[in-house]
């Protein structure tokens, strides 16, 4: 069996326990003519040089001309190499997959409302919150609690929801049955199962890091909601009040486009979209360990429990 189909196999059978424990009927019993509305199946591919927000060169532009999408691919290619030799990242630059090439639409940003391409200004209880989380970053850690999640390897990083570019591993594996749709990202070995039926909300008290989601088809396009954010969780500034909604639809062969509007009035002072151009691959989907073992947090405690003990030592004759 190809590694691929292990994948789409293991996937399958999470999305399958998940409805014999609500008590759904089990998809497989529907048959093997079934056909979703829309065809989104298939291993994705979600790296870009467009970047989320429209740069100031291009602050009246909503599209690059190809001969400006071709500067601006290579000077980001050379300002990433010029950064490395700056500041050595912990990964070496062969490692890293950002995406080399804008969006084909050459948009120049992923935002597209608000008309501008830019995130529109917090709200002032937003800019509180969002300084919080900065003030607790910068908080001298008393023990692996206190590292975020990303760091302790327990979520990913481009995953969400919703779905965002990272510096590699940008695939999410999409599976649709007649009730469900699972979508594992390969960072960090996420899977999020998703009920197309009439199945409840969860109580608003219920708070989850990806929130409760419930989704359905609008013609050939799926449409998923997603709500009851834990409040801990924030993307680009938002709170566990964010209403999310990601359509899925099949553009042609090779595309995928996916679009996510956050609409968060306690964070932002209006609603926001973007989107995304993925790109069917025909790559092998590996196993995500982030650092395997968690050696790089264990040696990082162990280093400040080592430089605890000598401070606390007498000073040698």
């Amino acid at each position: 069996m190809s590694h691929y189909s292990l994948l789409h196999t293991r996937v399958a059978t999470a999305a399958a326990l998940l409805v014999v424990s609500t008590g759904a009927p089990v998809c497989a019993q529907a048959g093997s003519n079934w056909q979703p509305p829309g065809d989104i199946d298939g291993l994705w591919d979600f790296a870009t040089a467009t970047p989320l927000q429209r740069p100031a060169d291009y602050a009246e532009q909503e599209y690059f001309t190809a001969e400006e999408a071709n500067r601006f691919e290579r000077d980001l290619i050379a300002r990433r190499a010029e950064a490395q030799k700056r500041s050595p990242s912990v990964h070496a630059p062969y490692w890293l997959d950002h995406g080399r090439n804008v969006q084909e639409s050459r948009r120049t940003s992923l935002v597209f409302d608000p008309p501008n391409g830019r995130i529109p200004p917090m709200t002032e209880d937003g800019r509180r919150r969002a300084q919080e989380r900065r003030d607790k970053r910068q908080k001298v850690p008393d023990g692996p609690e206190d590292r975020s999640l990303w760091e302790r390897c327990l979520m990913g990083f481009n995953a969400g929801p919703p779905m965002n570019p990272g510096a590699y591993n940008n695939n999410v594996l999409i599976l649709v049955t007649p009730d469900t749709v699972a979508l594992l990202n390969e960072m960090v070995h996420e899977t999020r199962i998703v009920p197309l039926d009439d199945q409840p909300r969860l109580p608003e008290h219920l708070r989850q890091f990806k929130g409760d989601s419930r989704g359905y088809w609008d013609g050939e396009t799926l449409v998923i909601e997603t709500r009851n954010f834990e409040p801990r969780i924030s993307f680009q500034g938002s709170g566990g009040n964010m209403r999310l909604v990601e359509r899925f639809t099949r553009f042609d062969d090779a595309t995928l486009i996916y679009e996510y509007t956050i609409d968060d009035p306690e964070s932002f002072n209006r609603p926001w979209s973007a989107r995304l151009e993925m790109k069917r691959s025909d790559q092998a989907l590996f196993e995500y360990a982030c650092h395997e073992g968690n050696y790089g947090l264990m040696n990082i405690l162990e280093y400040a429990r080592t430089n605890e003990k000598r401070a606390s030592e007498p000073p040698a004759e």
